[in-house]
């Protein structure tokens, strides 16, 4: 049965390589219909995005954003679906969020330095472009230096949370972000779950919160693992959501957009949720 919803993807605006209307191109070849571009801390690729998609009348962009948020030893990203995101007080948050990006990208380079990994941060903010900077653009430096065959090897040892080189930046906390999102009338979503340390206890912490859908159709994830999530997403009465997380770094491996996602019917309940939110209001 063909994939039709990708719920996950990222562009230019934050650490994705394809430009919104190069991923609305891919996405649409693809035969998806119904599709959320979740930038980073973001929101800036989605006039650009709507503007590509008038080529292709059957798809559906659904606007969307992913959070980075901080409990003490994890990190919780949070996915907001249907958001109001031209709201100025929105913009001015994220925009807060955009600059604690600069700021720790300088840090992590100026830690591979101390380090012996010796790359521009002139040539990180040329990756980044216009987008929100990431470790992925510093990861990309580190590639073209040959200090690594591939992005994902730099977050192993250096760039990952536990890393040698790793900076911290100013975030909120999960429920604070579930907060953020309903008030711009989005759709609070857990992203990628079992990335967390205690991943149950986070899902009950955050559904009194306001959760309101958690991840389980993720493309790394193996079909047992889609199996059980589904079962935790039904006990804590979250919408299932899901797709590939698509950023086009070059890994060996990494999904396309399609390769994974949840059913119409996930898409129909975001659209219920967001009704029910706006009516709160």
């Amino acid at each position: 049965m063909s994939v039709l919803v990708d719920l996950h993807l990222h562009t230019t605006a934050s650490d994705g390589r394809l430009s919104p209307t190069e991923l609305i191109r891919l996405v649409a070849g693809k035969g998806l219909k119904q599709i959320s571009i979740s930038d980073h801390d973001s929101t800036e690729g989605l006039a650009e995005a709507y503007e590509a998609a008038r080529e292709f009348p059957d798809l559906r962009i659904i606007p969307g954003i992913e959070l980075s948020t901080d409990v003490p030893g994890d990190e919780v990203h949070m996915l907001g679906y249907f958001i109001q995101y031209q709201d100025e007080e929105f913009q001015k948050v994220l925009q807060g969020f955009r600059s604690g990006r600069l700021e720790r990208g300088r840090a992590m380079v100026d830690k591979l330095d101390e380090l012996g990994m010796h790359i521009s941060w002139e040539r990180v903010q040329e990756i980044a472009g216009d987008g929100s900077v990431g470790r992925p653009h510093v990861a990309l430096a580190l590639v073209e230096q040959g200090y690594f065959k591939e992005p994902k090897d730099a977050f192993e040892e250096y760039l990952g949370r536990d890393g040698l080189a790793y900076a911290e930046r100013e975030k909120m906390t999960p429920a604070d972000g579930v907060g953020l999102l309903k008030s711009v009338g989005g759709v609070p979503v857990l992203a990628h779950p079992t990335y967390l340390n205690d991943m149950e206890a986070t899902i009950v912490h955050l559904k009194a919160a306001g959760l309101m859908g958690m991840e389980v159709f993720y493309a790394q994830y193996s079909p047992e693992t889609v199996q059980e999530l589904a079962v935790l997403a039904a006990k804590y009465d979250l919408i299932p959501c899901g797709g590939s997380d698509y950023h086009g770094l070059g890994n060996t491996g990494e999904p396309l957009p399609g390769t994974m996602g949840p059913p119409l019917e996930t898409v129909e309940r975001l659209e219920e949720a967001a009704r029910k939110i706006a009516l709160a209001q």
